[in-house]
């Protein structure tokens, strides 16, 4: 908004990692004048990655005066991290205190609906044509952050332009062998569903698996039924078995129901959205 504001905005975005690079590079070539008028000149200085200036001193003195001519100008600073700035390790005190002055915002992990919004975005962007069950696959199965489901998006589409072979999931599924395999290490469990879905909508974590079907009770089973297809490996039996040894079919009918007045109801959709964020956070 700052930027769309004042159209003649000077903005600077990059990593800190190109940071770093371009200030060697200035010292190397006797460039520096050059180098902090780049920077501080700036209005608008955003930089990601922040935490990788830990440990590099003289990388952290020119930031640390780079910040300080860019605040007593009244310019705006966005640094985005993967931690607290108290967090980073190497980090000299100084820099965390200016870093803590400002707004800190915590970003969660996208929920499933933003995921699969992202894919369709970058697919459309680089005229990517793929299945929406491979797009479903994806969006379920990547949900650490965005740059590694862009990147399973890409190995994809790459493998479908060369190879010309149809996609299916047990394709999908081994050319990602190894994201899935870290993806994994941070599972969600059926139970930890049923947990969080018992607790939203105030109802025992034993409703989850009795036989009663008020609705009160019955939609939130549902929705856990649901959220469960969509975010863990089990079957539609595995996943039966776990509330109560109901049927594949009672479950494919849950998904279904749900599924449909999350399309009907936008208070549904985002409560669903809000239950499968808080489960990955």
């Amino acid at each position: 908004q700052y930027a769309w504001a004042k159209k003649k905005t000077k903005v600077m975005y990059l990593s800190s990692e190109l940071f770093i690079n371009e200030f060697i590079d200035a010292i190397q070539h006797s460039n520096l004048v050059k180098f902090r008028k780049r920077y501080r000149q700036a209005d608008l200085l955003l930089i990601d990655d922040i935490q990788f200036l830990g440990g590099k001193e003289r990388s952290q003195e020119e930031f640390f005066h780079t910040f300080n001519t860019l605040f007593d100008g009244h310019k705006q600073i966005v640094l985005s991290s993967d931690r607290p700035a108290s967090e980073i390790s190497n980090l000299e005190h100084r820099l965390v205190s200016r870093f803590e002055w400002g707004l800190t915002a915590e970003l969660q992990p996208p929920d499933i609906e933003t995921r699969m919004a992202i894919l369709r975005k970058k697919a459309h962007t680089m005229q990517i044509k793929l299945g929406d069950e491979i797009f479903q696959f994806l969006a379920s199965r990547i949900r650490s952050n965005v740059r590694r489901l862009e990147g399973a998006l890409m190995r994809v589409a790459s493998f479908a332009s060369l190879s010309g072979k149809e996609l299916t999931q047990e394709v999908v599924e081994h050319l990602l062998k190894d994201i899935l395999q870290e993806e994994g290490r941070h599972s969600i469990t059926i139970e930890q569903i049923q947990r969080r879905v018992a607790e939203h909508f105030d109802v025992r974590l034993a409703d989850m698996t009795s036989k009663r079907r008020p609705a009160s009770i019955a939609f939130p089973r549902q929705v856990a039924m649901y959220l469960a297809r969509e975010l863990t490996k089990a079957s539609l039996n595995e996943i039966g078995d776990a509330f109560g040894g109901r049927d594949h079919g009672t479950v494919l009918h849950a998904c279904k129901l749900v599924k449909r007045r999350m399309g009907e109801q936008d208070n549904i959709r985002q409560t669903i959205s809000f239950i499968d964020s808080s489960l990955q956070r």
